[in-house]
């Protein structure tokens, strides 16, 4: 049913996608052909794919999961991880040019793509043995296995040290009580990586396999954002998890920080995406729009508006570009990568929301994408670290004082 309505969207979607994509800088110049070709073929993905529907599955709270066919094989989950488990083995700068492109698509499609790369797949790689490796993660980068990823508590949010989810050993398996919220993907997830305590309160990282006696994963209801991603809890009730399924290579918080920081490092990415494509609908919007005689881009505080856009999105790319070179050099720290997702986040939230002014009374409406990406880009401030706590790891790195405590 979910598909038929999907290809009657299709069937009555009369807009067109003329995204074009801004380079004021000539950052084009500084990218190699391999890293543009990736970039270009997640654009047409979304062109001919995602924009004829995203409005009316946003509008109908409807997550299109036929698009994962799709966006595994342009390579879209964990593409920087190796070849030999069935990835693309990018590198970190066409990641995230991928993860742009999805997210000027909408934020809840990039969400998917980096929960199944970055916090699922990474972590199975870079923590897990390689029976684990070889288990999950072609299935995961084929889609055949969809996955989460469960940190985040109820009542610990930003201070995940604080979990109460927990194992305990009997015999071969471990017994993991507690619950996950806001996880993204859960309700259609087949396997999970969750974060709990054992015994001696150290955190550590397990493969769960959702159809596991006692694994539920209800879904949330009622948001008003990221409305075509599909959200939910993890709910564990004495679910018996095979020591197999322990992730051997990682114990404490590092664990879930380290897979924190890929996903945001995405994030930075997805989010110049969603700035990227407001700006040129506001552009279009302001050069075709008529007021007193003349088209509105025309007068000076439009143009200070569209000035302004453009001028932050080429400091974003910038950004990027750099932060892309340090994390293939194995060189970027963490700080770097909360001041790029703070700050790129926090400019597309901006940028969405002027955007929808020029478009005036129709920028409310779902024939332009500003209200859609604005009501989006409220979560993507708040999730994976919220604004205000990526401010104070900034302000710990260059003060060397934790103003967490």
């Amino acid at each position: 049913m979910q598909n038929q309505e999907l290809l009657d969207s299709i069937k009555r979607s009369a807009k067109q996608d003329r995204f074009k994509g801004q380079d004021y800088y000539m950052i084009d110049d500084l990218l190699t052909d391999e890293q543009k070709i990736a970039r270009d073929a997640v654009r047409e993905f979304v062109r001919g794919e995602i924009s004829p529907i995203i409005e009316d599955c946003y509008e109908r709270a409807i997550y299109p999961r036929h698009l994962i066919k799709g966006l595994a094989e342009l390579g879209a989950f964990g593409p920087s991880l190796p070849e030999k488990y069935g990835c693309a083995g990018t590198d970190e700068t066409t990641y995230g040019l991928m993860m742009q492109e999805l997210e000027r698509g909408d934020s809840g499609i990039r969400s998917a793509a980096s929960v199944q790369g970055s916090l699922v797949m990474y972590p199975i790689y870079r923590f897990g043995s390689e029976e684990q490796r070889m288990k999950y993660l072609p299935k995961l980068a084929a889609g055949e296995f969809i996955g989460c990823f469960g940190l985040t508590e109820p009542d610990h949010g930003s201070n995940p040290a604080g979990m109460i989810t927990n194992i305990k050993e009997d015999g071969d398996h471990y017994i993991l009580n507690g619950a996950k919220m806001w996880i993204t993907n859960s309700p259609i997830a087949d396997v999970a990586v969750v974060w709990a305590k054992d015994e001696e309160g150290v955190i550590r990282g397990l493969i769960v396999d959702m159809d596991t006696p006692g694994v539920s994963a209800p879904e949330i209801h009622g948001k008003l954002s990221l409305r075509a991603s599909i959200t939910g809890e993890l709910v564990f009730e004495d679910a018996r998890i095979p020591k197999a399924n322990l992730l051997p290579n990682v114990k404490g918080l590092k664990g879930p920080l380290s897979c924190l920081t890929k996903a945001r490092y995405g994030i930075a990415w997805g989010a110049l995406g969603a700035a990227m494509d407001c700006y040129e609908s506001a552009l279009r919007y302001s050069l075709e729009r008529e007021q007193f005689g003349k088209p509105i881009a025309g007068f000076q505080l439009t143009q200070k508006k569209l000035a302004e856009m453009i001028t932050e999105i080429t400091k974003a790319q910038l950004l990027l570009w750099r932060l892309g070179g340090l994390m293939d050099a194995g060189k970027a720290t963490p700080a770097q990568v909360s001041m790029a997702k703070r700050n790129n986040v926090a400019m597309a939230l901006d940028i969405a929301r002027e955007a929808r002014q020029i478009h005036g009374g129709m920028g409310i409406t779902n024939e332009y994408p500003c209200m859609r990406h604005m009501m989006n880009l409220e979560t993507v401030l708040t999730y994976e670290g919220t604004h205000d706590i990526h401010l104070l790891i900034t302000g710990m790195d260059v003060t060397g004082l934790n103003a967490f405590k």
